[in-house]
């Protein structure tokens, strides 16, 4: 059973790293804008209660956002093991989160925290946007989002870090770096790819 968070400002290599986690470990990840999706495009009834919510601009209060978090850990594929990534968000998400995995004699194995430079992550997603043609990521809304970022996941860090979860990683150099440095910091807390755990 492998459960991680994985945590990281906009530009830090989230998304890449995810993906290469979630193949490496062989479980799922669980995003809340995925679990959103499925369930609109399914028309679950939790489904059409976040439709009726995201249709009128408003946010999905995190009430349904945790029961759809819990609805997708009773899947088949979750029961392995998982990485979440985008929840929880709020102090109220992580005690849902700590009373859903205790419910079942589980907890978080880890919190894998992306840590970056910030004027490095301004000049990447600059150099990106002059790439892509991305008029909007101004200097100005990047360094926005990553304001909104710290003050979001700070007491979520705050709690972990008490705990001794996190596991702050250098998220600068190449890909196969980071996802190197990732491995080397699960194995130190004897989390280890399902390969080498058969050896």
């Amino acid at each position: 059973m492998t459960r991680l968070l994985i945590v990281g400002p906009p530009g830090a290599g989230k998304g890449t790293q995810s993906t290469r986690i979630t193949e490496t470990y062989q479980i799922p990840a669980i995003a809340t804008g995925d679990i959103f999706r499925a369930n609109i495009k399914n028309q679950t009834d939790l489904g059409k209660q976040v439709k009726a919510i995201i249709d009128a601009g408003d946010f999905v209060p995190d009430s349904l956002t945790n029961d759809l978090v819990a609805s997708r850990l009773q899947e088949a594929d979750a029961r392995g093991g998982f990485l979440f990534d985008g929840y929880p968000r709020t102090l109220d998400q992580l005690r849902f989160l700590d009373e859903v995995l205790a419910a079942d004699g589980a907890a978080l194995d880890a919190v894998i925290q992306l840590v970056v430079d910030p004027d490095e992550v301004v000049s990447r997603l600059l150099k990106r946007a002059h790439q892509e043609g991305r008029t909007d990521d101004t200097e100005e809304t990047i360094r926005h989002r990553q304001s909104l970022y710290q003050r979001e996941t700070a007491p979520l860090i705050a709690v972990y870090g008490e705990r001794g979860l996190v596991l702050e990683i250098d998220a600068l150099g190449q890909v196969d770096d980071v996802s190197s440095r990732i491995a080397e910091s699960l194995a130190s807390r004897g989390i280890v790819t399902p390969d080498t755990a058969t050896r």
